[in-house]
């Protein structure tokens, strides 16, 4: 008696967590990218950067996932920064926050400002499971254009 109720209840959680797993994976991810610019420049020249410093603690919570970009004054960034992983694709994001001259423990040089991009944990979480936390935590993945901020004459 004891057995077959630890079976009906193992068998439960299990059909639960399959279709818990298969629901959320076919939620529509509208963060990810089909292309690199996700603005299009406004005709003056365009420079990218990679962040500073990428925090990757999904086990913590909903915004854990984030890198800190700095950004020099008058110029002006895309408002979406993107993450390409090799295998995954590439995903955008947004920023948390207008720019900011210290955000977790980084300072901006003079004359520039920070950006903090958040990145979607639930995507992070499948990154991960598919062994791919390293390239999500190397800055070299994650970039953000931005352009000179043009003077009206």
């Amino acid at each position: 008696m004891y057995k077959s109720k630890i079976t009906y209840f193992l068998f439960a959680l299990t059909l639960i967590l399959v279709l818990s797993w298969t629901t959320i994976s076919k939620l529509p991810n509208a963060l990810t990218c089909q292309q690199s610019n996700v603005v299009q420049a406004t005709g003056s020249e365009r420079h990218y950067t990679h962040p500073d410093k990428v925090i990757v603690e999904p086990w913590r919570g909903e915004h854990h996932v984030y890198a800190i970009f700095m950004i020099p004054g008058g110029y002006l960034n895309d408002k979406f920064f993107t993450v390409t992983i090799k295998g995954a694709g590439t995903f955008c994001g947004v920023f948390n926050f207008a720019g900011t001259t210290v955000a977790d423990g980084v300072y901006a040089k003079p004359g520039h400002y920070l950006m903090k991009a958040l990145f979607k944990t639930r995507i992070a979480v499948g990154l991960i499971a598919q062994g791919k936390k390293d390239e999500l935590k190397d800055p070299r993945n994650w970039r953000v254009g931005y352009t000179k901020i043009e003077e009206k004459r």
